[in-house]
């Protein structure tokens, strides 16, 4: 996976996003990747981006929740666009139409950044925009959209960024991404400030995964299996031995791993490696919970064993993911209270025949807000 390439931190003017918004778009997957940009402006005092919403003919659009929206401008309106993001949500092989498909091709044409928030990657999919791409999608369409775009590389990650295309998975995930871009764009003390405000603890980053439910995996026709692992994620602390696991379902050591092997493509006991780790995995990151104190909570009986597994599974030890996890987590900032500087008032003019970008407004309002203008940028 290839990083996109880094905005200088002293561009002369904002970015510029067009947010396309599909029928049944998820409105949180919108709001979480909206908000971290009207508080950049916010924390930076002065406008570092600008968005525009958008749908094919300017007319209003219902999100999944049935709220509808009215959009800033149809895709006909000529915007000086630096990305464009899908936002998608239930039914995505209804909504995208030949003329998005066609639109999306035109911005790709003149070299503008893609992303894609919730179900949007199947926009950018169907437009073959994302041939040779790895991206991320909501776990509910990855299936469908394996089979239907082979050329995708497509992952369970919570959101990618792959040179100039960045798709996010859903819900929150959106948040993350955004905020990731906005620290490459204007540095981690800005991400953090941002974080901060809306009261987001940790900012995952790009290897976090989607937890994929496994009924989704494999429907209703292994109800054993399904059984199986549940048994696993309840004794994570003081795993249960295969034998154990297989009389509890009434079936065979040698059924069990036929059931693994043929279904999840591995081992009983890999299966169960890889669910405490995985919770190991979290612990470090998400609580201040010693290593040692980890290693038992997941079942091993001592560090140094603890330690080989995760190396052999992660390829980093457990001391330096807790090292690496404190060193790039956002840290707070000192909010001042008296940092409001002058906005340039070229942020303010409009091109005429172009809509006014809600961003605009919104940092007006903000001015009178104590964090204004408190992140200096460097």
């Amino acid at each position: 996976m290839t990083s996109a390439p880094q905005t200088s931190r002293h561009a002369a003017g904002p970015q510029t996003l067009g947010f396309l918004l599909l029928d049944n778009f998820t409105l949180i997957s919108l709001a979480s990747a909206i908000e971290p940009l009207r508080m950049a402006n916010q924390l930076a005092g002065r406008e570092l981006y600008r968005w525009y919403t958008l749908t094919l003919d300017g007319g209003p659009v219902r999100a999944s929740d049935g709220l509808q929206i009215t959009p800033d401008a149809s895709t006909t309106v000529p915007l000086a666009l630096d990305m464009v993001i899908v936002c998608g949500g239930v039914g995505p092989q209804r909504s995208v139409q030949r003329e998005h498909v066609a639109w999306l091709q035109s911005e790709a044409r003149h070299s503008r950044r893609l992303g894609a928030v919730c179900t949007g990657s199947w926009a950018l999919a169907r437009a073959g925009l994302l041939d040779g791409f790895e991206a991320s999608v909501h776990w509910e369409c990855l299936a469908a959209m394996q089979e239907a775009f082979p050329k995708v590389s497509l992952t369970t990650r919570l959101f990618s960024i792959d040179r100039d295309r960045a798709t996010a998975s859903g819900g929150t995930a959106p948040m993350d991404m955004m905020l990731t871009l906005i620290g490459r764009d204007h540095g981690r003390e800005l991400a953090a400030g941002i974080s901060e405000m809306f009261i987001y603890d940790r900012v995952r980053n790009e290897q976090d995964q989607q937890r994929v439910p496994l009924k989704h995996v494999l429907g209703t026709t292994q109800p054993r299996l399904l059984e199986i692992v549940a048994l696993m994620e309840a004794n994570l602390e003081e795993p249960i031995s295969l034998d154990e696991l297989a009389g509890y379902v009434n079936v065979s050591r040698r059924q069990l791993e036929r059931l693994f092997q043929k279904n999840l493509h591995c081992s009983p006991s890999r299966y169960y490696l890889k669910l405490r780790l995985t919770r190991a995995r979290q612990l470090l990151k998400q609580t201040p919970m010693s290593i040692i104190e980890v290693a038992s909570a997941c079942g091993f009986v001592s560090t140094p064993h603890f330690s080989k597994c995760y190396r052999e599974y992660f390829g980093i030890p457990p001391r330096d993911e807790r090292l690496g996890s404190s060193a790039v987590d956002l840290v707070p900032v000192q909010l001042g209270q008296d940092a409001a500087v002058m906005l340039q008032s070229a942020s303010f003019e409009s091109v005429p025949d172009t809509p006014v970008s809600a961003a605009m407004s919104a940092l007006d309002q903000a001015r009178g807000e104590p964090t204004y203008a408190s992140v200096r940028l460097s």
